[in-house]
């Protein structure tokens, strides 16, 4: 009888960064970015029940059943954590599981610019990390996180549903709170936070209008706050904080974001040309005094313009300017690039202005 944690073993074992298991299937492996399917009998119900109720508490599996869904992050001494989503499908129990290692990786290994060191290092302001599912926000604001640890004295604060990476204190001393386990709601969880003298505050994801609201007045009070959104570049990140707010709100929020956001960090997850793995490539918006009244005004649409001027003054660079140095230091393919890219016409044509060879794309 396979148990959970033999599939999580095989899992560490295969380099898989996600295992997906329902009902019908044999478990299912993300590999370097391709799925692999194990060889093996298909998962039943049973199964499933067994493998929930070994990695969920009594307080947990209620919230479970009151729901049908939870996250909740899970540990194996000497192998790695994981963060878990089991939910319903089809009427049946189903999971989704991502393998987080022990070890924080450092902004070098993860091949970020060394801008995101500094954007870590802000005294105050709002630092967002942004991109689709699976695109590594949550390892590059751990990343992040622990080079303030490493390098600042100060006190950080996070609020995390679940909790993903577990940090020691280093040079700052570190709270972690779980939604669920140490306060009932992240609302309840963000009332509380001023109350405990941070410096630096993490909210593991921006959902909801009420997150928003917390995140600017904590950053507009001295705070430095990190957080994630599913965007995919920092234009539409902007644009989605702003059409939370009624439009009554619209120019108050537009000046408020221009002066507390330090930046954006918009990224993808790429493909290696020899296939050994995946490589972040990165748009980096930092809020120059350009982008600022573009902020201010509501002309968003002139941001990506302003990002591309700025790689040398302000080390700001578009994504298609991080694929295509990717591509011409033979990192990634251009078909890669041209898979992750938001503006296909602009990556094309500097490469052929390199004498880069670009295929035709469908």
């Amino acid at each position: 009888m396979t148990e959970l944690n033999d599939l999580l073993a095989l899992m560490i074992e295969k380099g898989a960064t996600d295992l997906q298991i329902k009902v019908g299937k044999p478990p299912i492996f993300r590999v370097k970015g391709k799925i692999a399917i194990l060889q093996g009998p298909p998962i039943v119900p049973d199964d499933l029940k067994r493998f929930s109720c070994s990695i969920m508490d009594e307080e947990q599996t209620q919230r479970f059943e009151k729901r049908r869904w939870i996250d909740l992050s899970y540990s194996i001494r000497g192998l790695s954590r994981f963060r878990a989503n089991i939910f319903h499908q089809r009427g049946t129990m189903a999971m989704s599981i991502r393998a987080i290692p022990f070890k924080v990786p450092s902004i070098d290994e993860l091949g970020l610019p060394d801008v995101v060191k500094d954007l870590s290092l802000k005294s105050n302001g709002l630092v967002l990390v942004t991109g689709p599912t699976g695109s590594g926000k949550s390892t590059t604001l751990a990343s992040m996180l622990d080079y303030i640890n490493s390098n600042r004295e100060c006190h950080i604060a996070t609020i995390e549903d679940p909790i993903e990476y577990l940090f020691q204190d280093k040079k700052s001393t570190i709270t972690q709170r779980e939604v669920g386990q140490d306060t009932k709601t992240m609302n309840d969880a963000l009332i509380a936070i001023f109350r405990q003298d941070p410096d630096v505050i993490l909210l593991g994801e921006l959902r909801d209008l009420g997150d928003v609201k917390i995140a600017l007045r904590a950053a507009e009070t001295g705070h430095l706050v990190l957080s994630t959104l599913h965007t995919t570049s920092a234009a539409q990140t902007i644009e989605r904080i702003l059409s939370l707010f009624p439009s009554e709100y619209q120019s108050q929020v537009r000046m408020q974001l221009s002066l507390s956001l330090q930046g954006v960090v918009t990224q993808r997850l790429v493909k290696t040309k020899d296939g050994t793995g995946r490589v972040a490539a990165a748009e980096i918006m930092l809020n120059s005094p350009t982008i600022r009244t573009y902020i201010e005004k509501g002309n968003t649409s002139n941001i990506y313009n302003s990002i591309s001027a700025g790689v040398n003054v302000y080390r700001m660079q578009t994504l298609e300017q991080s694929l295509i140095a990717l591509v011409a230091n033979d990192v990634i393919t251009y078909q890669e690039a041209y898979l992750a890219c938001n503006n296909s016409d602009i990556l094309k044509r500097t490469l052929q202005g390199f004498g880069v060879e670009v295929p035709e794309m469908m």
